[in-house]
């Protein structure tokens, strides 16, 4: 079964390259073809004019010959006329023999004749004018068909062909048949005299009948049928061993299994375990064995067809299928060596030059080289504007020596992907120019905690596009660098290290504390608090004098901006109690309460005995009895 499946497919491959060899060049042929029928013809009518025009002056010169020839000795007056009169003519005969010379060179170098191919081999020749009713494609056609009918002709010899002379032509006869008519004009564009051009027309006719009736002699057709046969029967056999060799490695394959083949990993990625892999390499094998199959036929097809005198134009269509694109491949690669040198000493020299340029940078961001103006934290932004402008530069440089830069294809491309780059990213060029603008404007860097808009948080991440933060409840948020720019930043570590950042908060306190007393106790509270410096001192600032009561702002000094949050919780916590500690009150903004003129906001363990009332003993009393109980 699998032996009859393979002789259909290959038979349908056969059927398929004879079947589709020739249809995409017999119509390029035929618009060619009647492209160079018209640009003939209209030069036919133009030397077919001439041709007439000198007709008419032969008979006008025979005339004159003829009458010269009939006068008397003595009349000299009347033979020099006619002599002059015949001597003017051969000049225009000259030059009309030139004139045609000229029209059929400047058709020469781009206008083809139409071939003369009666065995499906090269052309014998081409006919590039018409003669009589026929133009050159309907002449060529007589004529192959003529030179078909000789091969058909069981008598037919070489030396049977005659030259016969006609009245304008030279013709090529054989027996009463004439096989081509050779004129002048043919003759001009070979070059050459037409009794010349007949004899070589002659003997090319002559030799390939023969040639071809050799050809297709019975013993011939047997012997090139048996080479055939041979050329199938070893390509059978060279199938037969592909498909034995891909079994074996098929089984190979299987057999390695959990042994070489385990799977492919990458790092912690398993790409392929060993079930994957193995079908994966059993799939490569059958596509390489099918590939080797097809590639062998072909090569045999080409063998196949050059048997035959019939097929021979098959064999070196498909041979050129393959060789064609393969010349054209070394060549393009060939001529394009000295573009792709080019290229490479000018991708060297820039990468150089990078490198150059970043060792600035390093010494540069290291602080070890100094320019003055210019901060360490700019380095590296401005080495990557750098290299992005030293790259753009080098790929315009190298643009003119890329393979098909020149096309018009290639050009529209470029124009296309530089419009949609162009409408298609204003958004974000404007991101990455703000991102610009805040790196030179030095606004924060890496680790700051800020304060944009209303967003307060840690610089983690900058790039030309964004800006993210993380706040101080682990929410990363992503700002675009252009609503950045168009906020109101914040930098609280900018001069926390070397100055202190001054955290403060606001108390109000009413008017019956006395200010001394509630100084002391929010600086106590301030140096009771972890990370706030005591050197600078905290201070207090009475802001406001209000109806109810006096704003007393504490202010502290800390090196650790990034831990606001807790700072200022402790700094609150020791605010309550350094103040309960002294006896004072805080009620802020307003504080109402209910009581009997005993009784105190402020927690019994911090109230002298004589300020807690009878009340409140007994009721403290009597909790710590049912704590015991």
């Amino acid at each position: 079964m699998v032996e009859r499946i393979k002789s259909i497919s290959i038979t349908c491959l056969l059927l398929l390259v004879c079947l589709t060899a020739f249809p995409q060049k017999d119509t390029l042929r035929k618009v060619v073809d009647s492209l160079h029928n018209e640009v003939l013809l209209q030069q036919s009518k133009q030397l077919q004019e001439l041709e007439v025009a000198r007709l008419r002056d032969s008979l006008k010169r025979a005339d004159l010959e003829s009458q010269l020839n009939s006068l008397k000795t003595t009349d000299n007056v009347k033979k020099q006329e006619l002599l002059k009169e015949i001597d003017q003519m051969k000049n225009k005969e000259s030059e009309r023999l030139a004139l045609k010379k000229q029209k059929i060179d400047s058709l020469r170098n781009f206008v083809k004749g139409f071939p003369v191919i009666p065995f499906l081999k090269d052309s014998l020749f081409s006919i590039y004018n018409k003669l009589g009713s026929l133009n050159p494609a309907d002449r060529s056609d007589a004529i192959t068909n003529r030179i078909k009918n000789l091969a058909d002709n069981y008598f037919f010899k070489a030396d049977s062909l005659k030259i016969v002379p006609a009245e304008t032509t030279s013709d090529i006869v054989f027996g009463e048949s004439i096989i081509m008519s050779v004129s002048e004009n043919d003759a001009l564009w070979e070059n050459t005299t037409k009794e010349n051009l007949a004899n070589q027309y002659k003997k090319i006719i002559g030799d390939e009948v023969m040639k071809y009736k050799a050809e297709t002699s019975w013993q011939t057709i047997a012997k090139e049928i048996g080479l055939a046969v041979l050329v199938i029967v070893v390509l059978w056999v060279l199938i037969f061993f592909i498909v034995k060799l891909f079994r074996f490695n098929a089984k190979k394959i299987l057999s390695q299994k959990n042994k070489f083949i385990k799977g492919i990993k990458i790092r912690d990625y398993q790409l392929f375990d060993a079930n994957r892999e193995l079908k994966f390499l059993l799939l490569i094998n059958v596509v390489l064995k099918w590939i080797v199959i097809i590639v062998a036929v072909y090569f045999a097809l080409p063998i196949l067809f050059s048997i035959f005198p019939w097929t021979k134009g098959f064999a070196e269509t498909l041979i050129a299928y393959f060789v064609n694109p393969l010349k054209k491949i070394f060549g393009s690669i060939w001529n394009y060596l000295p573009n792709l040198f080019t290229i490479i000493v000018i991708v060297l020299v820039f990468r150089y030059v990078i490198k150059g340029i970043h060792f600035l940078k390093n010494e540069v961001q290291k602080g070890i080289l100094r320019i003055p103006g210019f901060y360490p934290d700019w380095a590296n932004p401005t080495f990557q504007i750098i290299k992005v402008l030293l790259y753009a530069f080098m790929f315009i440089v190298i643009f003119p020596y890329l393979p098909g830069s020149n096309s018009p294809v290639f050009q529209g491309v470029s124009v296309f992907l530089g419009v949609l780059f162009t409408f298609g990213s204003s958004g974000s060029l404007s991101n990455v120019v703000a991102g610009l603008v805040l790196t030179y404007m030095r606004a924060f860097k890496i680790g700051d905690r800020v304060k944009i808009g209303d967003l307060t948080g840690d610089i983690i991440e900058k790039t030309l596009l964004v800006t993210r933060i993380r706040t101080i409840k682990n929410e990363i948020i992503s700002l675009p660098n252009s609503n950045v720019m168009s906020s109101h930043t914040i930098n609280y570590s900018s001069d926390a290290f070397e100055k202190g950042l001054i955290l403060h908060t606001t108390v109000t306190i009413g008017y019956d504390v006395p200010w001394r007393e509630m100084h002391k106790a929010l600086i106590q509270a301030a140096e009771k608090t972890g990370d706030i410096l005591n050197d600078p001192k905290p201070f207090v600032l009475q802001t406001s004098l209000d109806d109810f009561y006096v704003s007393y702002q504490l202010n502290a000094y800390t090196r650790e901006p990034n831990k606001q949050a807790t700072i200022y919780s402790n700094l609150h916590q020791n605010i309550q109690d350094c103040c309960n500690e002294a006896g004072i009150e805080i009620m802020s903004p307003h504080y109402r309460a209910m009581r009997d003129g005993n009784t105190s906001t402020i927690p019994g363990d911090y109230l002298p005995e004589d300020y807690i009332s009878p009340g409140f003993k007994i009721k403290k009393a009597e909790d710590d009895e049912k704590n015991k109980s």
